[in-house]
């Protein structure tokens, strides 16, 4: 791919410049240990994975805070566990804790002195604003779950974005999706005919687990991979 072609790159946030199931663990793996649950990391991103796109296709129109607090009691039944409100509010409130990858600023930095870039993300706006502290950068395009009144795979937050670039004189073909997941951003994008860049931070093509993110039969077709944002940044030229 040459990347010298496009004008914009658009981003997923969470897994893809931001450490979003190391946020989760941090945040579950304290809880499960008080209540007694016998589950290690993979076992808590399975459940989150299990409940968090049925709980936002159901509520497209909740802020993803409250998203959260849905997907904690979900997820404490699984494991036979009654949850009390502070410790689904604690989880709600728990993306404002969630670590930034350690190349993501740097990175961003990089490539923002060639491309315009914009976040396509499934948070509300509070949320990201919290995460954006820790990418340090200002993105000159962003679209939240909250303005779209949709989640990924969606693709109303898409659209919005590429009006929104449109707006400031970017075309459809100058645009390039970046992301982590195949299920939330790889495969709708496609479906709209955006190009795409797989950062595949799991090591999926290797054999890698799905973690919190949602499983595919097929992993679909993308344009570029790099396992990592610094890695695509190098070829880049930034």
């Amino acid at each position: 791919m040459d990347l010298s072609a496009f004008q914009a790159l658009t981003f997923d946030v969470y897994g893809t410049l931001i450490d979003w199931e190391t946020g989760l663990v941090d945040a579950l793996a304290p809880w499960a240990a008080r209540q007694g649950v016998d589950a290690d990391r993979p076992a808590l991103l399975a459940a989150f994975a299990r409940h968090e796109t049925r709980r936002q296709q159901e509520n497209p129109d909740t802020l993803y805070a409250d998203v959260l607090e849905l997907v904690f009691a979900d997820i404490a039944a699984d494991f036979g566990v009654k949850p009390t409100r502070a410790e689904a509010y604690a989880f709600g409130e728990s993306v404002q804790h969630w670590p930034a990858f350690d190349d993501a600023a740097d990175a961003l930095t990089r490539l923002q002195t060639r491309y315009r870039l914009g976040v396509i993300s499934n948070v509300d706006r509070a949320s990201f604003g919290m995460s954006q502290a820790k990418l340090g950068v200002n993105f000159d395009l962003q679209v939240t779950a909250e303005d779209a009144q949709a989640y990924k795979p969606d693709p109303a937050p898409f659209e919005m974005a590429l009006e929104g670039l449109n707006e400031i004189g970017i075309g459809f073909d100058a645009i390039l999706h970046v992301a982590q997941s195949p299920y939330h951003d790889l495969r709708p994008a496609q479906r709209l005919g955006l190009a795409t860049c797989w950062i595949d931070r799991q090591g999926l093509a290797d054999g890698g687990a799905w973690g919190a993110t949602p499983a595919l039969s097929e992993r679909p077709p993308v344009d570029a991979t790099y396992p990592t944002l610094a890695a695509f940044a190098d070829a880049a030229g930034v």
